[in-house]
């Protein structure tokens, strides 16, 4: 009887003990639900579904008696019978794990299961069992059975980003939870166990065993009999359709983008919401076959690309060859060197600041102190246009440029086009030495496809709330110009004597484009972006370890790469030329006779 006594003592101050810091009890959390973001395309097609899917909140009553009897018979038998806490359960899991010599069964009851996920961590530690089984043996004081075992079966984590039977029911089968068939309570309650490897989009194979070993529990404990079953004439569960998972164009780096976003539309999310963007799938999809083409052969590459309309709105994002492999978006993450796709910035600032296409620059071999930016192929034309200059990409003459207009000039420029990084501060800048997100340079010369107004990507035109109501709906005025009329004429002009005469010949197209091209030092980067009336396109190849890699260049695989998408794009939409193009258009050669009539004159 002392042994007894000191027993209860101890018994009491180890409960005290971990009870003295037992985590803040909302009796309301049994009733929460974890919101969810649908990403959809502007057609309204499904792109992706985000964070935690749940689908309505159902009672005990509402199910069918089948599937709540598959839950029970394989995950806690004496549920309506036990306090919370099972020790008949625990000493039978005991001893299967003994007879096994490893961990086989669990002693958790569905009740042990609730408080976990609502109140504690998934760490193995005695202090979190013994809390668990006090909150279990509280939650069972306060709550009734039924109400129990429905917050359990609305908060369970099923797989594919679906939390509650309902969500589950709809994503793997398209039916609600009210209407499942014997088969599918068993794969539904099969999926308790292990929701990522058992799911049956994933492994119907796997998904279809776990469902047999539930039937055959459900027998066990007498929910079913096998006569029954066998009079049905079908096999126990019957071949999983395979489904076609949301988002297998390649659209989870535009979906993840947009997720980051919604929060400045909305605020806080603290419900499920519906967002309306503006990605096509067909274009999504001519994207995305255009890198497994145009990279086929080359497996150590990786690309990115933006296709943007000239208002900024993205119809496209490609942020890597697999988002299964990484989910690193390329198109709005990565800082890479922009290289020779830099110097329209600078070229623009100098006509900003009263240069002419036709204003001549010397092309010839130019040091900064130590440093001596050299020309491709160490070739020096001498004195040139600024037409010719950036047609070809001379190095020296762009240097030469930045020195006379000034680096502060080009980085305000920068900086109202939507530059958001940190420039060097020094002529280095001229080689594009500055790494930038492909997304932010593409949406730069958006401003000179649409006439001269900066632009900031968007890619969400209405967030919606699961009940209809419209939490937020794009309305935006163009932003003020950047650039005069005339310096976007010019620029038009120069950038598509690039593509006609220039490094970007393999980007032509049966309208008028304009573009650049860029390669940084020891082919590390190959950019391309370019626009037309329509579309604004922007393209990075490289490796992820930004190693040289052998044989790419701006106006070589960038280039393709960029035609590729480009070509298919614009079928069959009519030819048109951006604000501020003038047809006909004047060549290099004319640029040469004008700058020798102006030195004739004395001009």
């Amino acid at each position: 009887m002392v042994a007894a006594i000191w027993g209860l003592i101890a018994g009491i101050g180890g409960v005290a003990y971990y009870a003295w810091d037992l985590p803040p009890v909302d009796p309301d959390a049994l009733g929460d639900r974890r919101p969810s973001l649908t990403v959809l395309a502007t057609d309204g097609a499904p792109l992706a579904r985000l964070g935690d899917r749940v689908g309505e909140t159902l009672t005990v009553t509402d199910l069918p008696p089948h599937l709540v009897q598959a839950v029970l018979a394989i995950e806690d038998r004496r549920f309506y019978s036990h306090i919370g806490v099972d020790p008949i359960g625990i000493a039978r899991a005991a001893w299967a794990n003994l007879r096994a010599g490893r961990a086989v069964q669990g002693g958790s009851t569905i009740t042990q299961q609730l408080v976990k996920n609502l109140f504690l961590t998934p760490e193995r530690t005695l202090r979190r069992k013994v809390q668990e089984a006090l909150l279990a043996l509280w939650l069972e004081a306060r709550f009734d059975k039924d109400t129990i075992l429905a917050a359990y079966l609305n908060r369970a984590y099923f797989g594919a980003g679906a939390y509650g039977v309902d969500a589950a029911a709809r994503i793997y089968f398209g039916v609600t939870a009210r209407s499942v068939t014997l088969d599918q309570a068993a794969i539904l309650a099969g999926l308790l166990r292990a929701p990522s490897r058992l799911s049956p989009l994933r492994s119907p194979a796997a998904a279809q065993a776990r469902a047999d070993i539930v039937v055959a529990a459900m027998i066990d404990a007498g929910f079913l009999t096998e006569t029954a079953i066998r009079n049905t004439g079908a096999p126990i569960v019957p071949p999983l359709p395979r489904r076609r998972p949301a988002g297998d164009i390649g659209a989870r780096y535009f979906a993840d983008w947009v997720a980051a976003d919604i929060g400045q539309q909305v605020g806080r999310r603290d419900r499920d919401l519906v967002a309306t963007t503006t990605l096509d799938p067909r274009i999504q999809a001519l994207a995305q076959a255009a890198v497994g083409a145009v990279l086929s052969d080359r497996p150590e590459l990786q690309a990115a690309i933006v296709v943007m309309e000239p208002d900024g709105a993205i119809r496209s994002m490609v942020g890597g060859r697999s988002y299964a492999d990484s989910q690193f978006n390329r198109a709005t993450q990565a800082l890479r060197q922009p290289g020779s796709a830099w110097k329209p910035l600078i070229f623009a600032t100098a006509l900003e600041a009263g240069f002419q296409p036709d204003t001549l620059v010397q092309d010839t071999p130019v040091a900064v102190g130590d440093w001596q930016p050299d020309n491709a192929g160490s070739l020096y034309r001498g004195e040139i246009t600024l037409a010719e200059a950036l047609a070809h990409s001379s190095n020296a003459a762009t240097v030469r440029t930045l020195q006379a207009v000034g680096l502060a000039r080009v980085d305000r420029l920068a900086a109202d086009l939507g530059i958001s990084v940190a420039l060097p501060d020094d002529l280095t800048s001229a080689l594009g030495t500055a790494g930038v997100p492909l997304i932010e340079l593409t949406a730069a010369y958006a401003a000179l496809a649409n006439g001269g107004h900066p632009v900031v990507p968007f890619g969400v035109r209405m967030v919606e709330g699961a009940d209809g109501s419209i939490l937020f709906d794009r309305r935006a005025a163009p932003l003020p110009r950047v650039f005069a009329p005339e310096t976007v004429t010019d620029m038009h002009r120069m950038l598509a004597a690039v593509v006609a005469d220039g490094t970007g010949r393999a980007a032509a197209l049966d309208r008028p484009v304009a573009g650049k091209t860029g390669t940084s030092q020891d082919n590390r980067d190959a950019w391309f972006v370019g626009y037309t009336a329509d579309y604004v396109i922007g393209v990075w190849v490289g490796r992820d370890d930004a190693a040289p890699a052998q044989g790419i260049s701006g106006g070589g695989i960038a280039a393709r790469l960029w035609h590729a998408v480009a070509d298919p794009l614009h079928a069959g939409l009519p030819v048109r030329s951006p604000p501020g193009w003038r047809s006909p258009e004047t060549g290099l050669e004319d640029d040469r006779f004008l700058s020798m009539l102006r030195r004739v004159l004395g001009r």
